[in-house]
């Protein structure tokens, strides 16, 4: 048996996130935004000849609509990728996008591939939450055990909230935490490493001339942040889930629009095309748990993440922890003694966004550049999965 590999990360980007539904990257078609955020992360590889990539992973909650038709493949063309280069779409719902990392990663390790792709990409203002046309398997509904599957994402987290006793007035604190700390690190240029800024071009008719003018909008900011939000605004907010329960739309993660792209490579690829590399890809590990409380996820990935590591969580300098909703994002750090000063120290969803699929793409550049930038050995990326899962991924900083 061969000895496996190690994998790297050279590059790492990702868009803006936009607001969905009307948002800045709203109209923005996601297979193009998949091909921008390709040729910005071969851009911080300069060297590299895009010919060398194997394999194109995409990873995409919902591959439907101007999303569907095997997004990866297309967006790669898009790019301008040459057509050697192959795609695949993967769905791991909310982790679809580390789900890809992970893929890439294992191919490198296990000496299948030297050079590969690994992004995400959802647009939820293109392609509903629930798809097209969601259809739920009878069965469902005539096994107790199985309700769970169909529970919207907004009832798990009540349920949450009731088991792990987290009080709406909690939840609303971790809110507002998320918008200061989003926004403090915005005025600080905190989000520059990973951003791609993006001309967006909109096409607006001049009624007097006739004609349709080219507008230019320069986006280089997470669109999600809210400076003027306070305790006393997310309080006036009424539960949307529950007519008694405590989830709103002000203590969840919004809607939105974006993807994150990564280059991962093995140990022969950094001497042949002479790449630096900024992280090494340690571990991941996807856990399932009941579907009604989907969002506990992470409270059985990270652990197992750790084991498999060989790490102690006191060796984490920074941890992203995907806050679907503020009620599961607190149950598992009390759950687990997380420190909240290392979970999503420049925000979480809740203020920036959460474009499904893209999100492990996204976040994964955050943390790489993250621990880059402090100085921190290791960081951690985790997330609550729909249907009942959780995941978690560790990077070193080198």
């Amino acid at each position: 048996m061969s000895t496996l590999q190690q994998a790297y990360i050279v590059a790492a980007t990702r868009t803006p996130i936009g607001r969905a539904p009307r948002g800045v990257l709203s109209r923005q078609r996601p297979d193009d935004l998949l091909a921008r955020v390709i040729r910005g992360v071969l851009a911080q590889a300069p060297d590299l000849d895009p010919g060398a990539i194997e394999d194109a992973i995409v990873g995409c909650a919902i591959p439907e609509g101007p999303q569907g038709l095997n997004v990866a493949r297309i967006g790669a063309l898009l790019a301008g990728l040459p057509s050697s280069v192959p795609g695949v779409t993967v769905n791991r719902f909310c982790a679809s996008g580390l789900t890809a990392i992970a893929m890439a990663a294992d191919r490198i390790r296990v000496g299948e591939a030297d050079v590969l792709l690994a992004a995400g990409v959802e647009s939820m203002s293109q392609v509903p939450t629930m798809g097209v046309s969601t259809s739920f398997s009878p069965n469902i509904f005539t096994h107790d055990e199985n309700l769970g599957i169909a529970y919207g994402m907004g009832t798990t987290a009540e349920q949450v909230a009731m088991r792990w006793k987290v009080s709406r007035e909690d939840q609303d604190a971790f809110a507002l935490r998320s918008h200061q700390r989003a926004i403090a690190a915005q005025q600080a240029g905190e989000f520059s490493d990973e951003m791609l800024p993006l001309d967006i071009v909109n096409h607006v008719p001049d009624l007097r001339s006739g004609k349709v003018a080219e507008v230019h909008k320069m986006v280089s900011l997470d669109e999600g942040p809210r400076p003027d939000t306070s305790l006393e605004a997310l309080a006036r907010l009424r539960p949307v889930f529950a007519a008694r329960g405590s989830v709103t739309a002000g203590n969840s993660s919004q809607i939105s629009d974006g993807a994150g792209a990564l280059l991962v490579v093995s140990e022969r690829a950094l001497k042949i095309h002479k790449l630096t590399p900024l992280a090494r890809f340690v571990t991941f590990v996807v856990r399932g748990v009941p579907p009604e409380i989907m969002g506990i996820g992470p409270k059985e990935a990270i652990p197992r993440a750790l084991k498999h590591a060989g790490l102690k969580l006191d060796q984490m300098g920074w941890i992203e922890l995907n806050e679907a909703f503020a009620a599961q994002s607190l149950a598992v750090i009390r759950d687990l003694g997380l420190d909240p000063d290392i979970v999503n120290p420049m925000g979480g969803a809740i203020a920036l966004g959460h474009p499904l699929g893209a999100t492990g793409a996204i976040r994964a550049a955050t943390v790489i550049h993250g621990i880059r930038r402090r100085k921190f050995d290791y960081g951690m990326l985790t997330m609550c999965v729909g249907t009942g899962m959780g995941a978690a991924g560790i990077f070193e900083r080198l």
